[in-house]
């Protein structure tokens, strides 16, 4: 049994419920543990997983967080940042699955975090589970 550790931006909270249920279902039916953390949001996203990573308290984690297009060019930044450093986590070693939705709009965010729709959440823990079976495959 492995331990994991979902790392949340919590912003929009029926999303976040969503994602969080899809991941927490997907890990738990392989018979994992699971701790839920919570962020301001999806820029602390890769911060917070670094730490808890440096911990040795968890063997794999899943980035869960909403990213809305608005008016700005926030979104492109935050969009970007934070799959950037949760990628640089993964090239790292670090079994991370990331549920971050980026999205246009609100319909295509629920349609996405539904866990009776497309799942993101729990499609994001398999991707963590994966890259921890590949950790022990290559024995890093």
């Amino acid at each position: 049994m492995a331990r994991f550790l979902v790392v949340e931006a919590r912003f929009y909270d029926h999303l976040n419920d969503m994602l969080v249920a899809g991941a927490r279902a997907a890990l738990e039916a392989e018979g994992h543990s699971v701790d839920v953390l919570t962020v301001p949001g999806a820029l602390e996203l890769p911060g917070a997983i670094a730490l808890a990573s440096e911990s040795g308290q968890y063997d794999g984690y899943v980035a869960i967080g909403v990213v809305i297009r608005g008016e700005t060019y926030h979104f492109e930044i935050v969009a970007g940042e934070s799959a950037r450093g949760v990628m640089a986590l993964t090239m790292d070693g670090v079994a991370i699955g990331n549920g971050i939705l980026t999205v246009e709009n609100e319909a295509q965010a629920l349609v996405r975090a539904d866990p009776a729709q497309k799942d993101k959440g729990g499609e994001a823990a398999k991707a963590a589970l994966a890259l921890l079976d590949l950790q022990s495959r290559f024995a890093v």
